[in-house]
């Protein structure tokens, strides 16, 4: 059984990434979307900057938040000047560093289920007098729904395991950015930590797993019966 604290690092875990998730859902589409229909100059190098998190040490990315959006960066300044808004050392920075983290899944995904989409049946509303926007919201996005969802579940999967960019921008404080991963880091410090990283580790991987059979599952349904899958 899990103790007080555990159960406070667990909610935060489960709040940080779902903040993730629904922040970045426009983006993570708006650049699905670009990627599988755009044809333009640089979309080689917009899709290897999407996916560059994926293949660049997490720390680094952490780096280039702190830059970014530290109390020095030019977005942070911009941000507490505006609104009042800090993300160094809060929760709302993990989610950043989260949704950074796990946008290349949320657009692969995402993309994968655009393609499958069958032109022919956009150009069947297209002769029926459907406009491009009509055309989109009740063709093309229905249709690509559940690869949008299996992005999401499989974005909140790589979240709940985010540990190198989360640590490196807001640090490890319990109670506002020590989730998952970070709390089993400090646990495995203590010397009587171990029951503790095993609890922790246990509700670690049944979520991820959970998620990614979600995902798996979403992914080939929006693959039309052709075994899609985006793992």
């Amino acid at each position: 059984m899990l103790n007080a604290e555990e159960w406070g690092i667990v909610a935060l875990s489960l709040k940080v990434s779902a903040c993730a998730m629904l922040g970045a859902l426009p983006l993570a589409f708006a650049l699905a979307y670009l990627l599988a229909r755009g044809r333009f100059p640089g979309r080689i190098l917009l899709d290897a900057l999407i996916h560059l998190p994926l293949v660049v040490p997490p720390v680094v990315t952490g780096w280039l938040l702190l830059l970014a959006f530290g109390a020095n960066g030019p977005a942070g300044r911009w941000l507490e000047r505006a609104f009042g808004v800090t993300l160094m050392f809060r929760w709302t920075g993990a989610a950043l560093a989260a949704a950074i983290m796990a946008l290349p899944l949320m657009v692969r995904a995402m993309r994968l289920s655009i393609e499958a989409v069958d032109r022919k049946l956009e150009g069947a509303a297209r002769t029926l007098g459907a406009g491009p926007w009509r055309t989109f919201l009740t063709v093309t996005l229905p249709l690509s729904i559940p690869g949008i969802l299996a992005g999401l579940v499989l974005g909140f999967a790589r979240s709940i395991g985010e540990f190198g960019a989360t640590i490196t921008f807001v640090s490890n404080i319990p109670g506002e950015t020590r989730t998952l991963p970070l709390a089993i880091y400090a646990a495995l410090q203590m010397p009587d930590g171990d029951a503790m990283v095993t609890r922790l580790a246990l509700i670690s991987v049944s979520l991820s797993l959970a998620a990614l059979v979600a995902s798996e599952w979403l992914a080939r349904r929006s693959g039309h019966g052709r075994g899609g899958h985006v793992l």
